[in-house]
């Protein structure tokens, strides 16, 4: 048994999945966070809270693991002293208040290490301060082993970790003006790094003495869960927001740094970005509907006449950077039902543009895409995502974060196994879904207008448009 954690936005996630991908138990508990502007911070106290009710749940009715692994929402960080008592709150991955470190740091501002920068002004810190950079993850490690304990390489890629060096650029964050100790040690995911404790075992119900194994990211632990680990193959992790992450046999180089690249626990490369569109624009234009429902009224009414750039909140990372952009509806809609059409429609469209932008870096990208996150338990808005796309997308029967984890588990807990073949076994296939070639040509037009639009405003750079526009052309 192996059970799998995934700490996301709106809540803690936590399953026991068996060898054959069998899901033995489940359990979820909300969190909440302070949203003010561009600030978006949650208090660490909370994501422990909700760790303990989840893996309580999980374990209700099922045996013990023998292994666990943790997620988190990356670029979400916290300063904590050298015991792991946390000192600030939570800045959560979207927080758009360390601009000028951004400028300072040459990062974009939705990373971890702008953020960093950011808190230490804030809150203090300096020579000879004793704090901690912490990921969320890593708070909720260093709970379950009583004591702080290295990050993974994953959850530190936004902090300013090299990968191709394999080291943190202590050059770099002296001329920054960052101290040294303040940052962790680094593992690769899927080392395994501690075990549960007597005190955290009381709390969550995980035996003490389970092996803690070093986790990934969200977006990387739902390209674990889809199971497309082979070169050319891509994940999208469509929730609050939208991720999207491939496998390719070296890095994906871009000088925007849009893209970024994780490394896998087997040593490939998971390039990929993430967006700000996503299902949380459906949560704020329509707070209380059924969903179901929606899909069911928006169905006849495709295509949509209105374009809309679906922003969850203020400012886009992928597929261009642009700290100003806001959402935005091209035309009127005259229902409830356009307008929710309009949206679905909208985050399709930049999905495809995300890939557009991928082709335009040379990622290689003829595999298989899987569709993740909480949009997939959708079919209406996962067969218009295929028509939007043009391409067949596969819906695994279990998608979350936290399977990826216990894949991960399952993996770093058995020295000598294969990640692929470790994946292969425990992700199971729900359906395919195949794009109607009517219904993709529908959307040329749309997707056209909005690539005009988003150039425009100056947002999206001319060889980016201009790409997009010569693949539609040859499609």
């Amino acid at each position: 048994m192996w059970m799998g954690i995934d700490l996301g936005t709106q809540s803690v996630r936590a399953v026991v999945a068996g060898d054959r991908g069998e899901i033995l138990g489940s359990g979820s508990a909300p969190l909440t966070g302070r949203r003010d502007g561009v600030r978006h911070e949650q208090r660490p106290a909370d994501w422990w809270t909700a760790v303990c009710a989840a893996t309580r749940q999980a374990l209700r009715d099922c045996p013990a693991p023998r292994a666990l692994a943790v997620c988190a929402t990356s670029g979400t960080v916290l300063l904590a002293d050298p015991a792991g008592r946390p000192l600030t709150p939570g800045v959560m991955y979207d927080d758009g208040r360390a601009v000028a470190e951004a400028a300072r740091a040459k990062a974009p501002p939705s990373w971890a290490l702008p953020k960093v920068m950011w808190l230490l002004t804030e809150y203090g810190g300096g020579a000879g301060t004793a704090v901690r950079v912490m990921h969320q993850a890593d708070l909720v490690l260093a709970r379950l082993a009583g004591t702080p304990l290295p990050t993974d390489s994953s959850h530190a890629l936004k902090t300013g970790y090299d990968l191709e060096r394999d080291d943190w650029p202590r050059r770099r964050f002296g001329k920054l003006g960052l101290p040294d100790g303040l940052f962790p040690d680094v593992v690769r995911p899927g080392t395994r790094i501690g075990e549960v404790g007597r005190a955290a075992a009381e709390e969550t119900g995980i035996p003490a003495g389970t092996a803690i194994v070093a986790g990934m990211t969200d977006g990387c632990a739902a390209q674990l869960a889809s199971g497309s680990l082979n070169v050319g193959s891509w994940n999208a992790v469509l929730g609050t927001t939208l991720v999207l992450k491939g496998v390719t046999s070296s890095p994906v180089e871009d000088p925007a740094g849009v893209v970024y690249n994780h490394r896998a626990p087997d040593g490939s490369w998971l390039p990929g970005g993430a967006s700000g569109v996503g299902g949380g624009v459906l949560t704020a234009a329509f707070p209380a509907v059924d969903p179901i429902r929606m899909d069911a009224l928006a169905r006849p009414r495709e295509p949509a006449r209105v374009v809309a750039y679906p922003l969850v909140a203020t400012g886009e990372r992928f597929p261009f950077v642009a700290p100003e952009a806001t959402g935005f509806l091209l035309g009127e809609p005259d229902s409830e039902a356009e307008h929710w059409l309009a949206l679905l429609t909208g985050v399709g469209l930049v999905e495809r543009l995300c890939f557009d932008y991928l082709d335009l870096l040379g990622a290689q990208n003829y595999g298989r895409l899987t569709l993740t996150g909480g949009a997939a338990r959708s079919g209406y808005w996962s067969r218009l995502r295929a028509d939007i796309l043009g391409r067949p997308v596969y819906i695994p029967r279990y998608s979350e974060p936290a399977l990826g984890m216990a894949i991960l588990a399952a993996y770093g807990a058995r020295p000598g196994t294969s990640l692929i073949r470790t994946a292969g076994a425990m992700v199971r296939l729900r359906h395919v879904l195949h794009p109607h070639p009517v219904r993709t040509a529908w959307y040329t037009e749309p997707y056209l207008t909005l690539v005009d639009e988003l150039e425009r405003r100056g947002w999206l750079p001319d060889r980016v448009a201009a790409h997009a526009r010569i693949r539609t052309e040859r499609s």
